[in-house]
């Protein structure tokens, strides 16, 4: 299996180890040129052969990562059903046979904004059937074939708000939240069947339903933006889908259920 290219001491810096600060690399020192190539040869085919289910294809991350995934070579089955009917998830693994990557692209409810004291049960359990319940069907679906392969990546596109609170999004959190526990305990389970389960935890990236190109081009957005974001802009969504692919990757092999933030500083 491939992953990370593999140094030899040798091709370390001089002194490496017990440098002082104040030393500069010379061009005797620097790593050994064949790590950059092998690294160069995995560009634009990261996924070959690899077989990739993206759920919700036409909402939130699911175009971005369809294209990006696509040219890195990777066979992508892009679905947009109702994962909410009865049977679905699992009719939707059954469908496509073998699946070395599943991305849970899981679109929320409009639930936001909502004090506590005005958000109906009907709006709360909305959003649980929404994100959370779709992620443990098709999870419970896919997993068994993952096991008997003793290979398989789970990627969730998840929220920030999972890792740091937010006034008028109470149900949303919860579900972001309950995404991420799922998903660390599922990577703990899985992990001995070298499967890796991973979700990406992120915030302020550019989505023409979340930002609307009206709403970037205020000048009080702009301010907003520069107060809570320390890197003061709106990722882009050929970003995020390169951390997805990472994730999707072999690259990402020693990551175990981790909520890892994508979110320009301001989970911090």
């Amino acid at each position: 299996m491939r992953g990370l290219p593999c140094y030899d001491l040798e091709y370390l810096p001089c002194g490496f180890f017990n440098h002082a600060p104040s030393h500069s690399y010379g061009k005797s020192d620097v790593l050994d040129c064949r790590a950059v190539k092998n690294v160069e040869e995995q560009m634009g085919n990261r996924l070959a052969g690899k077989r990739v289910l993206v759920t919700q294809a036409e909402d939130y991350m699911g175009p971005a990562t369809i294209e990006l995934f696509a040219e890195e070579g990777a066979q992508v089955f892009a679905d947009d059903s109702d994962l909410t009917e009865d049977g679905r998830c699992e009719a939707l693994i059954n469908e496509h046979g073998r699946i070395d990557v599943l991305v849970a692209n899981l679109a929320s409810p409009n639930f936001t904004g909502i004090s506590v004291t005005d958000l109906a049960d009907d709006d709360w359990h909305c959003t649980f059937d929404m994100m959370v319940h779709p992620l443990h069907r098709l999870c419970q679906a896919v997993v068994p074939q993952m096991i008997e392969r003793k290979a398989g990546k789970i990627v969730v596109f998840g929220s920030a708000t999972a890792l740091k609170g937010m006034p008028t999004v109470t149900a949303y959190s919860a579900a972001r939240a309950a995404q991420a526990g799922y998903i660390r305990s599922l990577g703990v389970e899985v992990a001995r069947h070298n499967i890796q389960a991973n979700l990406i935890a992120q915030n302020y990236v550019e989505n023409p339903v979340y930002y609307p190109p009206e709403l970037r081009e205020k000048e009080s957005f702009q301010k907003s933006l520069a107060r809570q974001v320390p890197l003061g802009r709106l990722a882009t969504a050929r970003e995020d889908a390169l951390f997805a692919l990472f994730l999707a990757s072999n690259e990402s092999d020693f990551f175990v259920g981790q909520s890892i933030a994508f979110s320009g500083g301001w989970t911090q």
